[in-house]
């Protein structure tokens, strides 16, 4: 009697215990017929990104069919479709500010609207409000041979200050085109850098000035920040920066001084950098000049010659070039830049 008494009170407790929910079966999870992606890009030092859900055309009209025209479409499956941007940027043409942001869409049989909302956390397009609307562009679609079964985006041709955003399904894209004032972010950026550890350093100083110069910066700022790189010393590319700066300013007395100056202070690396700077911009006798001088205050190293033979050979001067490669060859210790040299002096004695 004991027992039994006792296994029931247990059977009750175990009972008592199970959550009410338990009288319901749970479901188990299970794929989803639009399945979740997520698609990134960064362009300069912005990230873009789209989240949405993937459906599939399952042979169905989807154009003027599953997806109708006039009428305000979620751009995906499930929830909002969001669009990211980490800064600021011009969608076709247009300013858009950054932030997340519900990416909707209005397809017709020729120009599609394209909608960001303020609103990125509806499901889908059902309680869309263009009192929202933060910005609407127009763009035209384009027929595609492909066959694309899954809905999809991607950002297409990105360089470091354009990408394009593409929306692709069924034999459709749609190509919203996105521009980025990169040199904007970048100084903004460097500016808040600028304020943390990067300022205890001459080199993020002198990094920052060259890049002004180079992207149209404020030459004020950029004087600023290359006189406070040179507070910690003569170095060649807070000099170079500085001398740029005073050309850009229109005193190239100035800017002489600096660079003559720049040139006492050089290492090999710096000088080879800007005799290859030079021979880019087809300076090729002013580049020489330059490796000249490196192999001059560097003649143990392989690397000055090599440098000063090749731009003998974009010149046109091959037996100076050869001179110099067999020189660079004599020197040299690693196999691959050795084979490389052998491989060149070669092709020149055949030639």
């Amino acid at each position: 009697m004991r027992t039994t008494h006792a296994l029931a009170l247990v059977a009750g407790l175990a009972l008592a215990t199970l959550p009410a929910a338990a009288q319901a079966a749970p479901t188990l999870k299970m794929p989803d017929a639009s399945p979740a992606a997520r698609v990134e890009q960064t362009v300069g030092l912005t990230h873009l990104a789209v989240d949405y859900h993937r459906p599939a055309v399952n042979g169905r009209k989807i154009w003027g069919g599953l997806v109708p025209y006039g009428q305000v479409w979620r751009a995906g499956a499930n929830e909002n479709t969001t669009f990211s941007t980490s800064s600021a940027i011009k969608v076709a043409g247009k300013p858009l500010a950054a932030g997340t942001y519900g990416l909707h869409m209005i397809p017709t049989a020729t120009d599609w609207t394209i909608i960001f909302s303020k609103m990125n956390q509806g499901w889908g397009s059902f309680s869309y409000d263009q009192k929202e609307d933060a910005l609407r562009v127009t763009v035209r679609p384009q027929p595609v041979a492909d066959m694309e079964e899954r809905l999809s985006y991607r950002f297409d041709d990105p360089t470091d200050k354009t990408t394009t955003l593409t929306l692709r399904w069924e034999k459709l894209a749609v190509p919203v085109r996105i521009d980025v004032d990169t040199p904007a972010v970048v100084m903004n950026s460097m500016r808040g850098e600028l304020r943390g550890l990067a300022q205890f350093f001459w080199e993020p100083w002198a990094q920052a000035a060259n890049y002004w110069v180079l992207n149209g910066g404020n030459l004020d700022e950029a004087q600023r920040f290359a006189d406070k790189s040179l507070t910690f010393g003569p170095h060649f590319r807070a000099l170079r920066a500085r001398a740029a700066i005073a050309d850009k300013k229109g005193d190239h007395k100035k800017a002489e001084t600096l660079r003559a100056e720049s040139m006492k202070v050089a290492d090999e690396n710096e000088l080879n950098l800007l005799g290859y700077s030079l021979m880019g911009a087809k300076k090729v006798d002013e580049a020489i000049s330059i490796f000249e001088m490196n192999v001059k205050a560097h003649p143990q190293s392989w690397n000055v010659y090599d440098s000063l033979a090749e731009a003998y050979l974009t010149k046109g001067d091959k037996g100076a070039a050869v001179e110099n490669y067999t020189r660079a060859l004599s020197m040299v210790k690693d196999e691959v830049n050795k084979k490389r040299i052998v491989q060149t002096l070669d092709r020149l004695k055949k030639e």
